[in-house]
């Protein structure tokens, strides 16, 4: 694969054709592209959430909450705030009724737009499209129980099959179990 070059003073790295090497500025442009491309079309939803957000009620449009990641590593996890503002420390689960929850938050919720801006933690590398959810880095509970099983070693998701499973609605063993 190395050889000398004719005219000049160093050598040229060759390949034989098809070689994953050629094909590598292609598919990083193609990658490239299909993440302009699902920019530009979630790019009104994203928007419109946000304008509901802000008309229906004072604060900020996002949220971020600490979570529990790959291998144990808390990072920020950023979704469209859906409670209102003041009740950030509060960790109880959410319920359909919650108090804490605004209207628009209520419609957000039920339909997951809530967790769009976790594309970006999809996109940064701190978590992936399916996996276990992250755990609040305070559900020492559920963190113990995934650390037993090796949960924690997987990267977490935007949804697994936990949340499809039941979501909230399931024991905290019968989680871990459909995590791992």
């Amino acid at each position: 694969f190395l050889t000398a070059a004719q005219t000049l003073p160093f050598l040229l790295l060759s390949f034989p054709a098809g070689v994953l090497v050629d094909r590598l500025p292609r598919r990083g442009l193609m990658v490239a592209a299909e993440l302009v491309r699902a920019a530009a079309l979630l790019a009104p939803v994203l928007a419109g959430v946000a304008l509901a957000i802000k008309l229906s009620t004072p604060g900020p449009v996002l949220y971020v909450q600490r979570r529990m990641g790959h291998d144990g590593r808390i990072f920020p996890m950023v979704k469209f705030r859906s409670m209102r503002v003041g009740v950030e420390d509060d960790t109880r689960f959410t319920r359909p009724d919650d108090e804490r929850c605004t209207p628009v938050g209520r419609v957000l919720r039920r339909t997951s737009l809530d967790e769009l801006p976790q594309l970006w933690s999809i996109i940064k590398g701190d978590m992936s499209f399916v996996g276990p959810r992250p755990a609040l880095f305070n559900q020492h509970d559920l963190i113990a129980l995934r650390t037993e099983q090796g949960v924690h070693e997987l990267v977490p998701g935007l949804t697994g099959w936990a949340q499809v499973n039941g979501r909230d609605e399931l024991p905290i063993p019968q989680k871990v179990a459909l995590d791992a």
